[in-house]
């Protein structure tokens, strides 16, 4: 059998390159005439781009499409991610003309439809979060971690704070977060969570000393671990009266949205990821979209533009309006596509809608570590919120590890399990069913890892060394790809 034939309709699939059977184009254009070159520099010459006629190009990138698992194939399990249904009304309502065909340097009196927009999410986001002072521009997560360290950075400048270069950060924490920091100019100190998967008081005193260095903390809430911070605000309090900041990062928000105001816990900035609570899609690196949310007092340092509303105009606040803000840390606006995805998915479900997204995460979260805890170590203590972290400690002295599951569940259908994250955790498997899988799908999932146990237990452990095997790619030496890794196609 070739390389292009496929099996049903599993596709092999070569290179573009491969396909190329000629030196010219599948279109054929004429050679201009009488043009003169205005770039300033020399003629460009072959861009180096496979000459293929256009179904060839075509079914080439239809074929890999095949390839991409994504939310509308099956469960995403990914822990700390949220990949959840998106729903297509929000697509439908983006595509709009008064939305999708707007450009950010129109003059506000044509996109006020747009302003509107953009400031009533600021008030649901603020609502949410018990945090009035909200900035749509950053572009992503970690965009809005960095917003969100920079206002603190910059309160504490405005307020003549010298001297506060720490950040208290717990080994738990998103690998951004002491990234963040030190990008900011801070100097990280670790606060430990090995012994319970929580911050403690006792803990957290150790870490901040006599407090006069400290800037503020960044901790996630519910955390990494997928455990509530049952002590969060006592240590906030603590925190105030050192005179540091509490950032929040709002990965999880997705187990606590309208439940709890963050606010009330003693956050002072946190950044929202619209894409794990709100359902904007994840993109492929993008397009993300990270508001931050603040308390009153700093409020007037987050970056420009945020939208004021006078009477019934709206328009964008710049430095003129805000001279003690940190400043533009984006070109325009941010991701208006995913502010009206997000929006619309506030509104579709209601207060009592965005309640149940959370009580029904947690639910589903917990059902899978009480169906899995007699198979898989758990290595904290529960009860967990949105997603549940297991353990291969009962596998590995069997030879079989997380790696060596996550490949089978690729050999099952099944997009793995966030694996070695957190890295407290040896051998961590972090699940996360979000609120948008059935239960029947929660099952299938439950039922495969329960016979991974069993084969296990029963010795059947070799194939698990050979998965996937039914996949268009097989297992790679991860190692050696890692440290050789080979970039560029050369055609021998």
């Amino acid at each position: 059998m070739s390389a292009e034939a496929n099996r049903g309709l599993h596709y092999e699939e070569n290179l573009l390159w491969e396909k190329e059977r000629c030196d010219h184009p599948g279109v054929d254009f004429p050679e201009p005439q009488n043009t003169a070159l205005r770039t300033g520099t020399g003629a460009r010459g072959p861009i180096g781009l496979p000459q293929v006629s256009e179904p060839q190009a075509i079914r080439h990138f239809v074929k890999m499409s095949t390839w991409n698992y994504s939310i509308d194939h099956g469960l995403f399990p990914l822990g700390s991610c949220t990949m959840k249904h998106n729903p297509r009304l929000n697509e439908k309502l983006a595509r709009l003309p008064g939305f999708a065909q707007i450009h950010p340097m129109q003059p506000e009196s044509t996109v006020q439809g747009a302003l509107k927009l953009m400031y009533e999410l600021q008030n649901w986001l603020a609502e949410l979060t018990g945090l009035p002072g909200v900035c749509l521009a950053p572009a992503a997560g970690a965009h809005g971690e960095l917003a969100g360290v920079m206002t603190i950075k910059r309160a504490h400048e405005q307020l003549g704070n010298k001297g506060r270069t720490v950040m208290l950060i717990p080994d738990s924490a998103h690998g951004t977060n002491p990234a963040t920091a030190a990008m900011c100019g801070y100097s990280v100190k670790t606060i430990s969570t090995k012994d319970t998967g929580r911050l403690t008081v006792a803990a957290f005193m150790e870490a901040l000393g006599d407090g006069k260095d400290v800037a503020g903390m960044m901790v996630t809430n519910p955390n990494t671990c997928g455990l509530f911070e049952s002590e969060m605000q006592e240590i906030a309090h603590i925190l105030h009266k050192a005179g540091g900041y509490f950032y929040c990062d709002g990965a999880n928000f997705n187990a606590l949205v309208g439940k709890i105001r963050p606010g009330a816990f003693g956050v002072d900035v946190m950044h929202i990821n619209l894409h794990k609570t709100f359902s904007t899609p994840h993109g492929g690196g993008g397009p993300g979209s990270g508001p931050i949310c603040t308390t009153e007092e700093l409020a007037p340092y987050v970056p420009v533009p945020t939208v004021a509303k006078d009477g019934e105009t709206y328009s964008l606040e710049w430095e003129d309006a805000r001279p003690d803000t940190l400043g533009r840390l984006k070109a325009f606006q941010g991701q208006f596509g995913m502010h009206v995805r997000a929006l619309a998915y506030m509104m579709s479900h209601g207060a009592d809608g965005l309640k149940q997204v959370a009580e029904d995460a947690v639910l589903s979260a917990n059902y899978i570590m009480a169906r899995l805890s007699d198979d898989f170590h758990v290595p904290f203590e529960g009860p967990c919120m949105h997603e549940c972290l297991l353990s291969d400690k009962n596998q590995k002295d069997a030879g079989v590890t997380t790696l060596d599951m996550a490949k089978a569940l690729c050999e099952n259908g099944f997009h793995p399990m966030t694996v070695y994250f957190p890295l407290v955790v040896s051998g961590a498997m972090l699940i996360e069913p979000t609120e948008t899988e059935s239960k029947e799908t929660i099952d299938g999932f439950i039922s495969v890892m329960k016979d991974f146990a069993a084969d296990v237990r029963a010795g059947d452990t070799d194939k698990f060394h050979e998965f996937p095997e039914s996949t268009p790619r097989r297992r790679l030496d991860e190692v050696k790809a890692a440290r050789n890794p080979v970039l560029r196609w050369s055609g021998s």
